[in-house]
């Protein structure tokens, strides 16, 4: 599972100010569940997941994957996830099957063991018809199924998908969803960002919602309901982001009425 605690990323900006990416942020997401982090773009989903995955390290506060810490323990926790981002590196010289058994390799799979889940993939995908092709001639959707492959090939029990969907035709997309699903129905732990409301009502056990870094709320599509007596997730979505900019307003005269 995941559990993120009071996770901050700071970054500097010009001029001597700090912008804040992440900002006091905690959730969790357990096996066999599907956790949604939904967000406009540039609400801090992707500097979430980047810390989580260890590619950045947190300003402050910390996160577990599969009870492992992400600053005391990084290779643990990149052995227990994959990670699904939009900036997956493909070697477009190589072949489908010859990319993603080099990946294999780097997990220290055997290739008995790299050749059975890749071909399981392929099935679950519908990726049998391009294994053979160099990846430079692939669509975008062949490309974005090469890279779960890539990212899920030594079979992780936690999954995070960022933005998963984006720039997919409708078959594509609804591949992808479909495969999602699957990862919950086999008892992973999935976390998925999107800004696509239609997806997180579609797919998520819990939905936290995020804007400018912040947790705005957390909680079912049916509990979110009840609180903001809103039916769509979109007037949810709205209600929430009404209310922090409420807050933040009275906020800032609190601290000039101080000054």
């Amino acid at each position: 599972m995941i559990s993120v605690q009071n996770l901050m990323k700071a970054f500097p900006q010009k001029g001597g100010d700090v912008f804040y990416a992440v900002d006091d942020v905690s959730f969790s997401a357990g096996d066999g569940e599907i956790v949604c982090l939904l967000g406009v773009n540039g609400a801090g989903k992707t500097t979430t997941m980047r810390v989580l995955s260890t590619i950045f390290k947190p300003t402050s506060g910390t996160a577990t994957v599969q009870g492992w810490d992400i600053k005391t323990h990084p290779q643990e926790v990149r052995n227990n996830l994959g990670f699904l981002t939009g900036d997956t590196g493909l070697y477009n010289r190589l072949r489908v099957h010859e990319f993603i058994r080099y990946f294999g390799r780097l997990y220290s799979m055997q290739d008995d063991a790299i050749t059975r889940s890749m071909n399981d993939m392929a099935e679950l995908l519908d990726m049998k018809d391009f294994m053979d092709k160099k990846i430079e001639f692939l669509s975008t959707g062949m490309k974005q199924k090469v890279s779960i492959v890539r990212s899920i090939i030594h079979d992780p029990p936690v999954m995070i998908f960022d933005e998963p969907t984006a720039g997919l035709d409708i078959l594509t997309a609804r591949n992808i969803i479909s495969f999602i699903r699957s990862c919950k129905e086999r008892g992973k732990c999935v976390l998925f960002s999107t800004h696509i409301m239609r997806e997180a009502e579609r797919l998520a056990d819990r939905i936290v919602m995020i804007h400018k870094g912040k947790v705005l709320a957390e909680g079912t599509l049916e509990a979110l309901r009840e609180e903001t007596s809103q039916v769509d997730l979109d007037d949810i979505f709205v209600y929430y982001v009404n209310q922090y900019a409420g807050s933040a307003a009275e906020g800032a005269k609190v601290e000039a009425h101080e000054f």
